[in-house]
C-alpha cells in the first residue's frame, strides 16, 4: 500500500498537468479508495471531495455522482450518518440525471449495480441494516453472474446486515454463499476483511450454536 500511495502521489502531478477532467477524477477516486483500504477516513473524504469539486464533475453528473458516493462512504465510516445518507441520496440523484453518452473505458465499473452495492455499505456503516440488506439485494439483482467477485462482495454485505437484525442463523448461511460464489478461488483482501468482521461478530452473538461451530470449521478450510 505504501508503494501504491507513492505512485498515486506522482500520478496526481501528471493528472493535473494533463488537464484531462476524467483522468483527474479517476486519480482522486482511486486516492479515496486507497485511503479507505488503509482506514484513513479523513483522507478518503478529502480525496472524494476534490473529485466532486473537479471541472469534470461540474460538467457531467456521472462524475459528480462518483465523487459523492465516495464521500458518502467516508462520512459513514467517520460516524457521520446524516451526512453519509445525504451524500448517498445526492449521488443517486445525480447518477439518474447523467446523460447516456460515451465515457472513458475505466468508468464502465460504475453503474446502478455498483451504486446499490456501495449504498449497502453506507447503510451498514450507518446502522441502517434493513436498508443495507435491501440495497445489497438490489445490487445482486443487477450484477451479472459472470462477475463473481462483484457478486461475492455484494453478498458479503448481506450477512452483516442480517446479523445486526438478530437473524444470526440466516446470516451464517448467507455468509457461506460467498465461498460458493468464489468457487475455491482465493478471497481478495476486501472480502477477507468483511468475512473476518462477520466471523468475529457471530462469535460474540451466537458462540455456542451448532451453525456457528460449523461456520468456524468451514472458515478454517476456506481461509487456507
Amino acid at each position: 500500500m505504501d508503494q501504491a500511495q507513492r505512485y498515486l502521489n506522482e500520478s496526481a502531478t501528471y493528472a493535473g498537468l494533463s488537464q484531462d477532467g476524467p483522468t483527474e477524477v479517476r486519480m482522486w477516486v482511486t486516492m479515496s479508495m486507497l485511503a479507505s483500504q488503509r482506514r484513513n477516513w479523513p483522507e478518503a473524504l478529502a480525496a472524494a471531495q476534490v473529485a466532486q469539486a473537479s471541472p469534470a464533475a461540474r460538467r457531467d453528473p456521472f462524475f459528480d455522482s462518483l465523487g459523492r458516493v465516495r464521500a458518502s462512504l467516508a462520512y459513514a465510516a467517520l460516524g457521520e450518518g446524516r451526512e453519509a445518507l445525504r451524500h448517498l441520496g445526492s449521488a443517486q440523484d445525480t447518477f439518474a440525471r447523467a446523460p447516456d453518452h460515451e465515457r472513458p473505458r475505466w468508468t464502465a465499473f460504475y453503474g446502478q449495480a455498483e451504486l446499490d452495492h456501495l449504498g449497502a455499505i453506507v447503510h451498514n456503516r450507518s446502522g441502517r441494516h434493513a436498508h443495507a440488506e435491501a440495497m445489497a439485494h438490489r445490487a445482486l439483482a443487477r450484477i451479472p453472474s459472470t462477475f463473481r467477485r462483484n457478486r461475492a462482495l455484494a453478498t458479503a454485505q448481506l450477512p452483516l446486515a442480517q446479523l445486526h437484525q438478530g437473524d444470526t442463523e440466516q446470516a451464517t448461511a448467507t455468509a457461506a454463499d460467498v465461498f460458493t460464489i468464489m468457487d475455491g478461488d482465493p478471497l481478495p483482501g476486501r472480502m477477507r476483511t468483511l468475512i473476518g468482521d462477520f466471523h468475529r461478530e457471530l462469535l460474540v452473538l451466537a458462540p455456542s450454536t451448532t451453525y456457528a461451530r460449523e461456520w468456524a470449521d468451514r472458515l478454517r478450510t476456506e481461509w487456507s
